[in-house]
């Protein structure tokens, strides 16, 4: 009887325990918790998921689409497809868009510099159909563009419908996918200029003229130290959305806000997603691409030696204090045969924390070295015996 009792007594205080430690997480849960739809945070160098909800749900994006636009017309420039001062003739379909505009009229011509400022400043609409007309000669086939490349960039849960994320059936994407577009039109300095500017102004209209002050949407660029983008959005359907980045030292994040109740609960929650990272994080860079690791010795090239270089920069996200437990392994070839091409691999970079295997990146030929003549190598030797 009293064994009875006592296996009941612990099966009882184990599950008080249980109870307790589940109100604890939920509680601690809780603590972090973000007043939207969806969000999430992500280290902006290795792409490293830091904060998630909902991160996968397919919801309206509203303006936040406009990532896309601006990143493809960024890839057209860097193309040579388009330039700064091409002229675009606005067309009666681009200057009919409703919701936040330029107030372009039919006709006028305006650049694609001023353009893209009306975009990524003011979130114009009808800006965001003149480029996507210009480039790819229709809307339609800009929205094409921007799926493609949202295929490419692994974005599973987005449609476009649009260039400017106005209300339309079927136009989504989750705030992952968001993360994934905003990492990439990081990468494009040009914009990022244009993304950090507070106020400017474009003149508008054919008969008259107007000045368009333009006034950054996104507040966190004046209030939140760090902060360098990207976009905000707003409809009846989507609620408060923004897609928030910041830097400081080697650190990026990129914190993703679906769906918050009002603006400044977007921008309040995009702050505390990113304080997290900055607070708990460090980003450090392994290797740069282009950076030389070393030479190996090259066997039967017209070159001696090569450099050796990373794939793509490497940088791994640690959690504060646990730094030094980080290392480091370049590991090389000893020698190798010619032809040689750009790119070949050569060697491993291995990353251990405490002992432990976490990564391992490719170490790449720095250029290309041609195989050599009979007559080159006789050369070798002959030099290499008579020491000149």
């Amino acid at each position: 009887m009293k064994n009875k009792l006592k296996f009941k007594y612990i099966m009882s205080s184990l599950l008080i325990f249980s109870i307790m430690c589940i109100n604890i997480n939920i509680a601690e849960a809780q603590l972090f918790d973000v007043d939207a739809r969806a969000a999430i945070l992500i280290d902006a160098s290795t792409r490293t998921v830091l904060y998630e909800k909902n991160i996968h749900e397919a919801l309206p994006p509203a303006s936040i689409t406009k990532i896309m636009t601006m990143l493809l017309a960024m890839e057209a420039l860097e193309e040579e497809k388009i330039s700064l001062d091409d002229q675009v003739v606005v067309s009666e379909r681009a200057s009919k868009m409703g919701g936040t505009q330029l107030y372009l009229e039919p006709g006028e011509i305006k650049t694609i510099e001023e353009l893209m400022k009306g975009i990524a400043i003011r979130s114009s609409n009808d800006a965001c159909v003149a480029i996507a007309e210009f480039i790819s000669g229709s809307e339609e086939l800009f929205v094409q563009k921007m799926n493609d490349r949202a295929k490419e960039l692994g974005m599973e849960n987005t449609t476009f419908k649009n260039t400017n994320g106005l209300p339309e059936e079927g136009h989504v994407t989750s705030a992952y996918d968001i993360a994934l577009m905003s990492k990439e039109l990081l990468k494009h300095e040009t914009v990022m200029v244009w993304l950090n500017t507070w106020m400017d102004e474009v003149v508008v209209g054919t008969k008259k003229q107007s000045t368009q002050q333009l006034v950054n949407t996104n507040k966190l660029i004046r209030s939140y130290k760090g902060a360098n983008g990207l976009k905000t959005g707003y409809t009846s359907e989507a609620k408060h959305c923004l897609s928030a980045s910041a830097t400081r030292g080697n650190n990026s994040f990129i914190a993703v806000v679906l769906g918050a109740p009002t603006s400044p609960i977007r921008f309040s929650e995009s702050a505390k997603l990113l304080d997290y990272g900055f607070a708990n994080y460090n980003t450090i860079e392994i290797a740069k691409k282009g950076e030389s690791l070393g030479n190996v010795t090259v066997d039967k090239g017209k070159n001696s030696s090569i450099s050796s270089t990373v794939e793509d920069d490497i940088y791994m996200l640690v959690k504060k204090g646990e730094e030094q437990s980080m290392e480091k392994e370049i590991v090389l070839k000893d020698n190798i045969y010619a032809p040689i091409k750009k790119g070949d691999k050569i060697g491993e970079i291995i990353i251990t924390m405490d002992g432990k295997e976490v990564k391992k990146a490719n170490i790449v030929s720095n250029e290309s070295v041609e195989r050599s003549s009979i007559f080159t190598i006789m050369g070798r030797m002959f030099r290499g015996m008579t020491g000149h």
